[in-house]
């Protein structure tokens, strides 16, 4: 079992290198049977993909370029998505577990309705990304991400690690935050303070919050 330890959370990664198991390479993710399992996809260049109703079971995605992705219901067990770009991606309805992202550039991607069981985002490019009524069952983490402009909105994040990130304009709206961890990240401009009730920070990020509350209800500090 391949682990990967972030603060106090530990995530159980998809194990692709198990003795006995072969990737046999597919051209498609699309499948009549609604299952590809076992699989190696990649070095495709697509103006579109779109999938609904899939599960993907036990594979890797990489090198795949798609102008416009759309999701519908296609759930993810054990897969590794990296050096992939996905334009314009609209995902909904799925489950994500023992999933691992590596160095994707998701910039604008919508992710709603989403469950994420042991999913881990490491290198990727989230600038402008929409997570909306995202839920976190399982180990989640965002490793040396960029999320400028990012926006959560009525997530679970509870127990979700963000490390060594890019968090400018982040925003942070209603949801729940309950020790999600923001250490070893500038907070300093980040959006929707108020909302982060019973976060995990270090001492010396106080003034960052102090700071992005400033900027955040616009207050003049001065004597004039």
């Amino acid at each position: 079992m391949v682990t990967r330890t972030f603060g106090l959370t530990t995530i159980t990664l998809p194990e692709l290198d198990e003795p006995g198991l072969y990737l046999s390479n597919v051209d498609s993710l699309d499948s009549s049977r609604g299952t590809v399992q076992d699989f190696a996809y990649g070095d495709a260049d697509l103006r579109s993909l779109g999938l609904a109703e899939t599960q993907l079971v036990t594979g890797c995605i990489a090198c795949v370029r798609a102008k416009r992705v759309e999701f519908e219901g296609v759930n993810l067990h054990g897969v590794e998505i990296g050096d992939s770009e996905l334009g314009s991606a609209h995902w909904t309805g799925s489950k994500l577990t023992r999933v691992r992202f590596r160095d994707c550039k998701l910039m604008g991607i919508s992710l709603d309705g989403l469950v994420l069981d042991d999913v881990l985002f490491e290198g990727c490019k989230l600038d402008f990304a929409t997570f909306e009524k995202v839920r976190v069952t399982g180990p989640v983490a965002f490793v040396g991400c960029v999320l400028t402009e990012a926006t959560f909105t009525d997530c679970d994040l509870s127990d979700v690690v963000f490390t060594d990130c890019t968090l400018r304009l982040t925003e942070f709206g209603t949801g729940r935050y309950r020790n999600t961890d923001l250490r070893e990240n500038d907070l300093s401009a980040i959006r929707g303070v108020a909302n982060l009730a019973k976060v995990r920070i270090d001492p010396g990020q106080q003034s960052d919050l102090a700071e992005a509350l400033v900027h955040e209800l616009d207050i003049i500090i001065g004597d004039d």
